[in-house]
């Protein structure tokens, strides 16, 4: 549903943009008020928009807006307030506290998961073919038509095969589907549940599930609030943030935007991914054209690295120790100005969990998606035709900025490669999406990619296809791709390695 205008993509804009409104025009006194108030914006009258009931909605609003400021989801079985906890949120200095991506018990309805049902497609017909297939006898003709014992079936879909009218339906739970690692598991209300020591926080059940039952904690409440406070907030924009806002707005037009809600400066993440491209470069020619490892997974996509040390330990030796685009850049900003405070903003559900990290939290304060983003420019009234004359002056190479499609990390090394140390042959291989990457991993465990390159995606079409995007990735990839074709400075310097912060 990435990238569709659906009421649900608007639900969450509406939410993002009401908390960032919050956030920047709300004195102390009047918080509380105000973000309770919040769920009654969204549906100001006693119809209800989105569910049966308009106690239920705005129950369900009210929990979109604690993750929406930070906050947990509220216990089920007790009593707490909408606003309980605010004090420990309503400052400029807290970082995300897992678990990340949540369910909202309320919001979700218990989809089937992996169910063959018969639809009211089914013919009659005298060959009864789904009979004929079924190994354990589950189907029966009932009044002239096929029906399904459940308590037999084992889900194996040869019915659903046979079927000449495609009357067979195999339902599936969305958030589950759209899960590569299987993280999705059921509550004993048949909710779907996450299980936090598989998830990697990639975000893309999230982007599935049709009810927004799923959604992630955001930071642009302790955001506004270090700005309003006079912090030096800098911006790190990542690659794909090129055509996210509309067709014809460009970093120039953002930049300006930016320095309207309050930023101080923008720089762009692809500079750190240049960084990295002539390190990874650097790396493989060292260590696996000599053979002193394997193979080299690269260290960019923190849903991917994460799957790896968590599934396959063994492998932590081959990930590159590059510094990711968003921790490389945020160390050249304050080195250059220690007293900035950064944000990475991006398409990445996963790098919040990154941000987080102990070695990371002095290089990088704040993450934001695209999505989230959006609702702050809504709330301050953003109109990019304003700056439409605004130019921005490119900081990376068409490498760096390639990063943000699949396909463009070993695309920028191998280049790198071929033009720093040419007669070294490279072997590549890519995945996207974490079901890929996982099948990669297992080959690669096996000895099956020895001395390849391997770069890993977790979303499905690279960052461009992030959880936090706002746009298709059809027109994400042109965007990107016409980008790279107009950036002038192809490579970055061969030894740009030589400078790779500690």
């Amino acid at each position: 549903m990435r990238g569709i205008n659906t009421a649900l993509r608007g639900l969450r804009h509406a939410v993002f943009r009401e908390v960032a409104r919050v956030a920047y025009e709300s004195e102390d006194e009047n918080i509380r008020g105000d973000i309770e108030a919040i769920p009654y914006i969204i549906t100001p009258d006693e119809k209800p928009r989105y569910r049966e009931s308009i106690y239920r909605e705005r129950a369900i609003a009210s929990e979109r807006v604690r993750l929406a400021m930070g906050m947990s989801l509220r216990p089920e079985n007790k009593p707490v307030h909408p606003t309980s906890g605010l004090s420990k949120s309503n400052i400029a200095d807290k970082y995300y506290e897992p678990p990340l991506m949540q369910v909202i018990p309320s919001a979700c309805e218990a989809c089937e998961d992996n169910v063959y049902v018969v639809s009211d497609q089914c013919r009659g017909c005298v060959a009864h073919p789904c009979v004929s297939v079924c190994p354990k006898g589950a189907i029966s003709i009932v009044n002239g038509r096929s029906v399904i014992d459940q308590s037999k079936c084992i889900k194996c879909g040869k019915c659903k095969s046979a079927c000449p009218y495609d009357a067979i339906a195999h339902k599936t739970r969305p958030c589950a589907a759209a899960c590569g690692i299987k993280a999705i598991k059921s509550d004993s209300q048949g909710r779907a549940r996450i299980d936090n020591d598989m998830c990697v926080g990639c975000g893309q059940c999230m982007v599935a599930c049709p009810f927004g039952a799923i959604a992630d904690k955001s930071q642009i409440f302790q955001l506004i609030q270090s700005i309003r406070r006079g912090d030096k907030v800098v911006a790190a924009v990542a690659p794909a943030i090129v055509g996210q806002f509309g067709e014809n707005v460009g970093l120039g037009q953002i930049k300006a935007a930016l320095l309207q809600l309050g930023f101080a400066d923008m720089h762009e993440v692809a500079v750190g991914a240049d960084v990295g491209a002539a390190t990874e470069a650097h790396h493989y020619v060292e260590e696996v054209a000599t053979g002193k490892l394997p193979f080299m997974l690269t260290s960019c996509c923190p849903a991917w690295a994460m799957l790896a040390k968590k599934q396959f330990p063994i492998m932590i030796d081959e990930i590159s120790t590059a510094l990711t685009p968003m921790v490389a850049t945020a160390r050249s900003i304050k080195q250059k100005d220690p007293d900035a405070r950064v944000v990475f903003i991006g398409p990445c559900a996963a790098k919040k969990l990154e941000a987080g990290r102990e070695s990371v939290r002095s290089d990088v304060d704040f993450v934001i998606t695209f999505e989230e983003l959006s609702g702050m420019f809504a709330a301050k009234g953003v109109d990019f035709d304003v700056y439409a004359g605004e130019v921005y002056e490119p900081e990376a190479t068409a490498a760096g900025r390639g990063y943000a499609a699949a396909g463009g990390v070993t695309k920028a090394i191998t280049d790198c490669i071929n033009e720093y140390y040419p007669g070294v042959e490279v072997k590549i291989e890519h995945a996207d999406g974490l079901d890929e990457c996982r099948k990669m991993l297992i080959l690669a465990k096996a000895g099956k990619k020895n001395g390849c390159l391997i770069e890993g995606m977790g979303c499905p079409g690279g960052c461009i296809a992030g959880a936090g995007t706002c746009l298709p990735v059809d027109k994400a990839q042109a965007a990107v791709r016409k980008t790279v074709d107009a950036t002038e400075k192809k490579l970055p310097e061969k030894d740009l390695f030589e400078i790779e912060l500690p």
